[in-house]
């Protein structure tokens, strides 16, 4: 199996802050690379570069592109970054960053003795594409809301690489973000999660705070073999932080996996075995027969037990998703085939934003 390949840029097929996607020839075979200027420097037309091949070569859900490692015509890389703190740790690409609770950072005062979200609601997922109808739902009904992202890294690791971020924050749905543990790229960096929630509050000064990871995801179909059971660790470090828990489950019909029709094996062991704190799990009133499905397993998996289950009536978040002109998919597939994905993620924003207006109330 092909691991690496050197190849000559082509062509910049797509160029964000920080990132570009390639168009790299390999031997007189074109293939696509995202580059990271502050992993190999920034990539111009008849750079060579070293690539890594490795996810296309297994034929994994990246995309279908390959990544730069390195840039030959680059002998020296440098940053502007002032930090002292390393992510991706010894790695040949670590980084040095300055993240908002080191000493070194302006707001470091800010955060040194804080350990509470003093009852913020936090809303907490398994998949990057719920992001969508969280932020475009809690825009429809309060446009002045302001939206933080924390970015976990239990998929990818730069923030660059998500279209979603960009295209929500280019049509003002995102307002700030927050990469921790060894993502990166956010407006903020964190050390871990639970710092990473609490710059969201006290730092970015959020109203709503959103945790999920990046693109992507791991799974093999066993019970805990999945980066989705970071989602009950989310539950875990908001209740520790004494916030508010507010819990998407990943509510599946279309796709042909039996593990994945209705409630998600990956949402049962994230919020029926590892999510220790108790939150509160929303789903979208959808068809009876449907409903009926998940309701059972919602019991079988002990999350009735655990937690709060409410069912919210939910008109918004197909409407604004399509108002904004974001056509977000969830595993290829649209809202139309999973609305009751959408419309479930879309719910959690629509009870975090009644439970946010009834603690500001008080």
């Amino acid at each position: 199996m092909k691991v690496r390949a050197q190849g000559r840029v082509v062509e910049l097929l797509e160029e964000r802050e920080g990132a570009a996607l390639l168009g790299i020839d390999v031997d007189g075979v074109m293939r696509r690379a995202w580059n990271f200027d502050r992993l190999s420097g920034p990539a111009a037309v008849g750079d060579r570069v070293v690539l890594n091949t490795v996810a296309v070569e297994l034929e994994l859900g990246t995309g279908g592109v390959d990544f730069v490692v390195a840039n030959l015509r680059h002998r020296v890389v440098e940053e502007d970054e002032d930090g002292r703190i390393i992510k991706l740790r010894y790695t040949p690409v670590q980084m040095a960053v300055n993240p908002v609770e080191a000493q070194e950072n302006p707001h470091h005062r800010e955060l040194k003795g804080v350990e509470s979200l003093g009852g913020s609601v936090v809303i907490t997922g398994g998949l990057h594409s719920q992001l969508a109808p969280v932020c475009a739902t809690a825009k429809a009904i309060d446009p002045k809301v302001r939206i933080a992202y924390v970015m976990t890294d239990g998929a990818a690791l730069p923030i660059a690489i998500s279209s979603l971020v960009k295209e929500l924050k280019a049509k003002g749905l995102l307002d700030v973000t927050i990469t921790t543990g060894n993502t990166f790229g956010g407006d903020y960096e964190a050390i871990n999660v639970y710092s990473g929630l609490v710059a969201a509050k006290y730092v970015a000064r959020a109203d709503l705070i959103v945790a999920l990871m990046g693109p992507g995801i791991v799974g093999t179909a066993t019970r805990l073999g999945h980066t989705g059971v970071e989602h009950g660790q989310l539950v875990n470090a908001v209740g520790a932080l004494e916030g508010h828990p507010v819990a998407i489950p990943r509510i599946f019909f279309a796709d042909v996996r039996r593990r994945h029709h209705g409630l998600s094996h990956h949402t049962v062991t994230a919020l029926g075995t590892v999510a220790l704190a108790r939150a509160t799990v929303v789903v979208a009133s959808i068809r009876d027969t449907r409903a009926e499905l998940v309701a059972s397993q919602l019991h079988e998996a002990g999350i009735f037990d655990k937690h709060d289950v409410v069912v919210i009536d939910n008109d918004v978040t197909l409407r604004a998703l399509d108002d904004a002109g974001i056509a977000v998919t969830t595993m290829g597939r649209t809202a139309e085939q999973e609305p009751e994905y959408f419309l479930t993620a879309g719910a959690a924003a629509i009870y975090a934003l009644k439970s946010r207006s009834k603690e500001t109330s008080k």
